[in-house]
């Protein structure tokens, strides 16, 4: 929890200098277990992309058992027009960015 709360502040210094429209890369492939705790901080950058402009989010998630609830979380926190898209591997996901970028 205290790693998802110290990075809350550096996401909109991230966002800044991206335009509406952009992609995310979100990847899970190293979690092993996160705390119910995260949530209101994985909610808050899930609300930060979607005001600044989200088109797609690209999920790397080897076990669907790992999927902390992130696919719950985006039918209240991103709307209807962001693209959601999860991938058994960065190698998969990097691929489908590249072939849609």
């Amino acid at each position: 929890m205290e790693e998802t709360h110290k990075s809350v502040p550096e996401i909109p210094v991230a966002l800044a200098s991206l335009s509406a429209g952009f992609r995310a890369l979100v990847d899970l492939t190293n979690l092993v277990s996160m705390d119910v705790a995260c949530a209101p901080d994985i909610e808050r950058v899930m609300d930060l992309c979607q005001q600044k402009g989200v088109a797609e989010i690209v999920r790397v998630i080897p076990n669907p058992k790992q999927d902390i609830g992130l696919q719950i979380m985006s039918h209240f926190h991103y709307g209807p027009a962001v693209r959601i898209v999860t991938c058994n591997t960065l190698t998969e996901a990097m691929a489908l960015l590249q072939i849609e970028g």
